[in-house]
């Protein structure tokens, strides 16, 4: 069929542009508006300001949009929400908290708002977080995965110091690794790293589990059914060879996410630190091309211990290895476990399609103190497994520790010691995790734990709690 030829003079119809969605902020700080605006923009979205919930008042009423507060004075963005959410139960609340108000945070997860930023506002993540609340009650939830940096979780000072490192990375084509225990998001930061870098190179992800293959079928996976080039005796200066049908053909340009390096064969070792250190490959007509390829590398501390007994070459794991990034387990950024409950708590009632719950004061200090041993995955493992069996509206204390206690093993049982001791374990995590929270104060931790202020002063001492000093 011939292809369509269209006259000079017939109108062509070009699809119009899309209209910037309104976002409300409101009391954001003057000096912080400018970056909001370019931020915000990249995502098709503009900013209408507000000084106060009257003013954001007036502009609701002239059309419908989400609402973003700022915390920048403390507990008085609280009385904003209210206000607003008398004048419309059903308004998407947005807060933006300082990284250093972990209190706030808690606070604001409590007022019920749909997710917590920081005044770095990634565009990409508000637009994925309004989407989210948009399709909230349908029956395919709306997929909102992180695409930069900046969309994690990050009020905690370690993650903030990941996130700049994943932020840093895009700019090098040497190899990434990226450690940390199972469940901190070693892919979610790849893919992050990944999209950082999409807009200067604009291939693909491709992700390869090396234990997923056994040594023949990896290789094949990897380099497609070619040898080597010196091999088979091609004037390719000794390059190795990567068929079109090899998955390191499918990631030219882009990147090359690696799991579980130690179960590849030496073989396909000394093939991989070979075309990344010749940084050139022979494909299928015996051409050689560039092999621009960032290749970056999941993994927690048995790969340095695989290196040690000699089961990953030290060449392969040094090219590897250029770059490092370090996530921090859950434990080490207690920080972010309340806004990142409140995340798995909609994302989990949107799946099952059941109404929207709330935490108790109590039950979000309770997760803020658990240990995590299997991190954010465990986190929301615990979350469906809360909600999947909690009828009533409200998540209690009691329905995390129940839970806790028969599915998910959070509490440690490796340590030794009587019944009494482990108590007292838990209860010296759990109030130092509190006061952590509220910033040292006594008074606002003594009521979140449902005790007097004089019987909490009495547990510090007989529990040896340090008391945090109030910034």
């Amino acid at each position: 069929m011939p292809s369509a030829v269209f006259s000079p003079c017939q109108p062509v119809h070009e699809p119009r542009p899309q209209k910037p969605r309104p976002v409300l902020f409101l009391d954001c700080p003057a000096g912080m508006r400018g970056g909001i605006e370019r931020e915000l923009g990249t995502a098709d979205l503009k900013v209408v300001w507000a000084e106060s919930s009257a003013a954001a008042t007036v502009e609701l009423r002239r059309r419908d949009m989400p609402v973003l507060v700022s915390f920048s004075r403390g507990v008085s963005a609280l009385k904003f929400i209210s206000e607003l959410r008398a004048y419309n139960p059903a308004i998407p609340l947005f807060a933006v908290v300082e990284p250093d108000r972990p209190d706030l945070v808690t606070e604001a997860v409590l007022a019920g708002v749909a997710d917590v930023l920081t005044p770095e506002v990634s565009g990409a993540r508000l637009a994925a977080a309004i989407a989210g609340e948009a399709g909230r009650g349908l029956t395919e939830t709306v997929s909102t995965p992180a695409t930069g940096p900046h969309d994690f979780y990050s009020h905690s000072a370690a993650m903030r110091e990941a996130c700049a490192a994943m932020t840093r990375a895009p700019a090098t084509r040497a190899g990434v690794l990226i450690h940390g225990e199972d469940g901190t998001g070693r892919r979610m930061a790849a893919r992050a790293i990944h999209a950082a870098a999409e807009a200067a190179r604009p291939g693909r992800f491709i992700s390869v589990d090396c234990a997923a293959f056994e040594a023949q079928q990896l290789e094949h996976e990897l380099f497609g059914t070619a040898a080597r080039a010196d091999e088979d005796g091609l004037p390719a200066r000794g390059l190795e060879r990567v068929s079109r049908t090899g998955r390191l053909h499918a990631a030219l340009g882009g990147t090359l996410y690696l799991q579980n390096v130690p179960d590849a064969s030496t073989r396909v070792q000394r093939r991989l630190a070979r075309a990344l250190r010749d940084r050139e490959v022979v494909v299928d007509d015996g051409t050689s091309v560039v092999f621009d390829v960032r290749c970056m590398t999941g993994a927690d501390d048995s790969l340095a211990v695989a290196v040690q007994d000699g089961r990953v070459e030290e060449a392969l794991y040094r090219r590897l290895s250029a770059v490092r990034i370090d996530l921090p387990p859950l434990r080490n950024r207690r920080e972010d476990i309340p806004a990142l409950a409140n995340h798995f708590l909609r994302e989990t009632c949107a799946s099952l399609q059941v109404p929207l719950k709330m935490f108790s004061r109590s039950a979000l200090a309770l997760f803020t103190a658990l240990p995590w041993r299997g991190n954010a995955t465990e986190l929301g493992e615990l979350m469906q497994t809360i909600l999947s069996r909690t009828s009533h509206r409200g998540i209690g204390v009691e329905d995390v520790l129940a839970h806790v206690r028969l599915d998910t093993g959070s509490i440690a049982l490796s340590q030794s010691g009587t019944l009494r001791q482990a108590r007292a374990r838990f209860e010296h995590e759990y109030i130092a995790a509190t006061l952590r929270q509220h910033r040292g104060r006594i008074t606002q931790a003594a009521k979140t734990l449902g005790i007097q202020r004089t019987n909490l002063y009495r547990k510090m001492r007989t529990l040896k709690v340090a008391q945090p000093r109030p910034r």
